[in-house]
């Protein structure tokens, strides 16, 4: 089928299952992203634009925060059955006696970029030059806050040399980079290419591949996923099921689809006005996500060597890392034949 062709099909679907109404017997469950809109937590927004939740007998509500800790004191709080957030909150949960898992693992990078502002006196050139500085990052506790420290930490800086500001992401981030409030910050897709394009910033350190990640993370690294309360996956193991398949069917569309096919499906908001930009960054985020949704071999280990490097409130010996994820309902997934 010729290109157009199939982008055309790929919208209206998009817009017959927009104006469907829920099956009266779905499942109603609720999911909280850290930011719908970032390129990171695609899949999630895809199963619902696709389909894929009502073809399981699931009615999914969406609902988004700024920051992935926000999406997991949401979660703890039983507020919502999901968090789409990043893996190492499991492992910051347990460690302080909260038992979540990760049901499906969608990215395989962390999907972020340390971003240095061009719009103050003298740019940082390296995460050396952070001593005195101001680093951005979407919220204290979030991914990018323990990962910011631990990039100055490996270039040798201690956490008193500078101060950690708390900016949000999207326009907030924006605006902070433009105005030279912060001096460097990290942020996910699509932001980081709005940035990095029209000059407001240059990159420090890339951790939106798999093989950027692992240079400055030093192993196999799981980003974004889903994950849930131990005890609600436990009870409700068909409900769980279903939504790994719809995900694990969207991470499949992804692998098997252009840019310019999945943008057909998203909302326009998401894409935001320039198009040209969004598709590649969305096309060089592609190869990072899971094609089959399970734990990457080594990623539970070196998300648990960072997150000790920088919070010794983390102890090694008290985290049963196989507790902080599980490979079950991804496997199930993906031995089901092909819809």
């Amino acid at each position: 089928m010729p290109l157009f062709t199939r982008i055309m099909a790929l919208a209206s679907t998009a817009c017959a299952i927009l104006f469907s109404a829920p099956q009266a017997d779905a499942e109603t469950l609720t999911l909280m992203t850290g930011g719908a809109s970032k390129i990171v937590y695609l899949p999630v927004t895809l199963a619902s634009r696709l389909g894929y939740f009502r073809d399981e007998g699931l009615d999914v509500e969406i609902l988004s925060e700024p920051a992935g800790v926000d999406t997991a004191t949401e979660l703890i709080a039983g507020a919502v059955q999901g968090a789409v957030g990043f893996y190492d909150h499991t492992i910051d949960l347990q460690s302080r006696g909260m038992e979540v898992e990760a049901i499906v693992v969608l990215a395989q990078s962390a999907g972020l970029a340390e971003l240095a502002s061009t719009k103050v006196a003298q740019p940082m050139q390296s995460m050396a030059d952070a001593r005195g500085r101001r680093l951005g990052v979407t919220g204290f506790g979030a991914s990018t806050h323990f990962l910011s420290r631990y990039l100055a930490q490996q270039a040798g800086l201690a956490a008193s040399v500078y101060t950690v500001v708390p900016i949000g992401p999207d326009n907030g981030f924006v605006d902070a980079m433009m105005k030279g409030s912060i001096d460097a910050g990290m942020v996910e897709e699509p932001t980081a290419s709005r940035l990095l394009a029209s000059g407001t910033a240059h990159m420090l350190v890339d951790m939106r591949s798999i093989e950027g990640t692992r240079a400055a993370l030093g192993g196999p690294y799981a980003g974004a996923c889903v994950y849930a309360q131990r005890k609600w996956v436990a009870s409700h193991p068909d409900e769980t099921r279903h939504l790994v398949r719809a995900l694990t069917r969207a991470l499949a569309f992804i692998a098997s689809h252009s840019a310019s096919e999945i943008m057909a499906v998203l909302p326009k908001d998401f894409v935001g006005p320039n198009e040209s930009l969004y598709r590649e960054a969305l096309a060089a985020s592609i190869p990072s996500f899971s094609r089959d949704g399970r734990m990457p071999d080594g990623a539970p280990q070196t998300v648990l060597s960072v997150l000790t490097a920088v919070d010794p409130s983390i102890l090694p010996r008290h985290v049963d890392l196989a507790r902080t994820y599980t490979n079950r309902f991804a496997d199930e997934a993906n031995a089901m034949p092909a819809r």
